[in-house]
């Protein structure tokens, strides 16, 4: 990527930052370690990177781009994923780089550094989140693996239809199979147990619950005209 650039704070002195967008793609990567947060609100789905075919999860916050479905009835969304606060930043070896052409960067909202140099809240937030990410992705790439590997991985048909006559198919999501786990020996389950993958795979299941939940809000905001 030739516009991200090395964190400095006399080269990005000037830069502003606007909070992360949580508004554009429906569907956001997440680490096992958000998984008790997300899981109140969000259904959790693996997909497949396009370009290695490798599976990763995610939580659902809308069926569309640009729609969020999991907002509080103060407006507010019930959950926020470290991607969000993220955007915009990236790890490059020990430093953290930005992408100048990220909207986030457009020129308004809150300066990355304090008139001496030093990182701003709005920056330790997004220093924080990207640190999250990485630390928690051995353990979710260790979790991915084990689902795979013990077969319990299957595909989701998630079509939906609503009360204005549109029909939505959800193409490449995945979530754990029931009937798999179910067929585990006790040595395996166990192992899956203490390594917290079970835990995991049966939170994954029960968060499917908020697809129709979700739908149901669809419907309300369509009869209200939202």
């Amino acid at each position: 990527m030739d516009d991200v650039e090395v964190l400095n704070s006399e080269r990005h002195a000037d830069v502003r930052m606007m909070s992360g967008d949580q508004t554009g793609s429906p569907f956001v990567r997440i680490v096992t370690s958000e998984f008790a947060a997300a899981v109140v609100s969000c259904p959790l789905l693996f997909s497949k990177h396009a370009e290695t075919g490798a599976f990763y999860v995610g939580a659902l916050l809308g069926f569309k781009e640009g729609e969020l479905l999991i907002d509080r009835p103060d407006g507010k969304a019930a959950f926020r994923p470290l991607e969000a606060d993220r955007e915009g930043f990236f790890a490059t070896g020990e430093h953290i780089a930005l992408d100048r052409t990220h909207p986030r960067f457009s020129g308004s909202g809150q300066p990355l550094f304090d008139d001496r140099g030093g990182a701003t809240l709005v920056l330790k937030s997004a220093q924080a989140a990207l640190g999250r990410l990485i630390a928690g992705a051995e353990a979710t790439d260790a979790f991915i693996t084990a689902m795979r590997d013990h077969r319990l991985i299957e595909p989701i048909d998630i079509t939906l239809n609503f009360d204005d006559g549109e029909r939505l198919h959800l193409d490449g999501l995945y979530t754990v199979s029931l009937d798999a786990l179910g067929d585990l020996d006790d040595a395996t389950a166990l192992t899956l147990f203490r390594a917290g993958h079970l835990q995991h795979a049966y939170m994954m299941v029960a968060s499917l619950q908020h697809i129709a939940l979700m739908a149901r809000r669809r419907n309300e905001r369509l009869a209200a005209g939202v």
